[in-house]
């Protein structure tokens, strides 16, 4: 068995979330091959040096499950996209690229965080061309604690109220955009996050039929896709 999952937005804020994230590893994610965690599994994230002892709890919780013998992949979103090597050698799990191109269920699939997909979004394209620059990382990374703080609120909240501004489809995937990256890439299924709109899409890839699977966040309820062999089962749970 196989699990996926993203968008947890993991806070102190949020503790219904990270209780149901804990039992989440315990019932079914110590009984899995593998798990996958596709981006903004923090709510925000300033760098590994800054860890909380709410954030070190879910790195010991992420060891614990990856010493049972549970692989454990994590890829960065646009909330943690500073998440770092020190903090999965702490959790046990291996960071991936975005996109990364894995075998699951016998098939070659395209996993990505689902930002990149969004180009209609010209603005937000601009400013994580900016943030993603590895002259930027290296940068934010070495600005003092207390600026990188403030820097982090000031994007959460204008994000917050740029995205409430937009239509639906500019912050949803551009449709031309994943049937291009798919097939690039080789693939006929791609599995993201991001856009908290849970569903499993039917499309064409060089015409070929093919499939975009998208993970649900975790608010009101929880949202993993499970695989067992053939069987693809994307569904939701209660927090509770």
């Amino acid at each position: 068995m196989i699990l996926l999952i993203s968008d947890l937005h993991l806070e102190e804020e949020r503790p219904d979330i990270s209780r149901a994230f804990l039992h989440f590893l315990q019932a079914r994610a110590s009984q899995a091959e593998a798990l996958y965690i596709l981006g903004d599994f923090f709510e925000v994230w300033i760098g590994d040096d800054a860890i909380s002892p709410f954030q070190r709890s879910i790195a010991q919780a992420l060891r614990q499950l990856s010493d049972g013998g549970t692989r454990i992949y994590l890829m960065h979103g646009n909330r943690d996209f500073l998440l770092g090597q020190a903090f999965c050698r702490e959790a046990g799990c291996t960071l991936l690229t975005d996109p990364s191109r894995v075998e699951l269920g016998g098939e070659k699939v395209l996993l990505m965080h689902g930002d990149s997909l969004c180009t209609r979004d010209e603005a937000y394209m601009r400013l994580r061309r900016w943030l993603r620059n590895p002259l930027s990382l290296f940068i934010l990374r070495h600005l003092p604690l207390a600026t990188r703080h403030k820097l982090a609120r000031k994007l959460r909240k204008e994000s917050r109220s740029q995205t409430a501004m937009k239509a639906n489809d500019i912050v949803d995937v551009t449709p031309a955009e994943v049937p291009r990256v798919m097939a690039a890439q080789g693939v006929r299924t791609l599995i993201h996050g991001h856009t908290h709109r849970p569903a499993e899409h039917q499309l064409q890839v060089s015409g070929q039929p093919a499939r975009r699977i998208v993970l649900g966040d975790w608010d009101k309820q929880g949202w993993a896709l499970q695989i067992d062999g053939e069987n693809w089962q994307l569904a939701p749970f209660p927090l509770g």
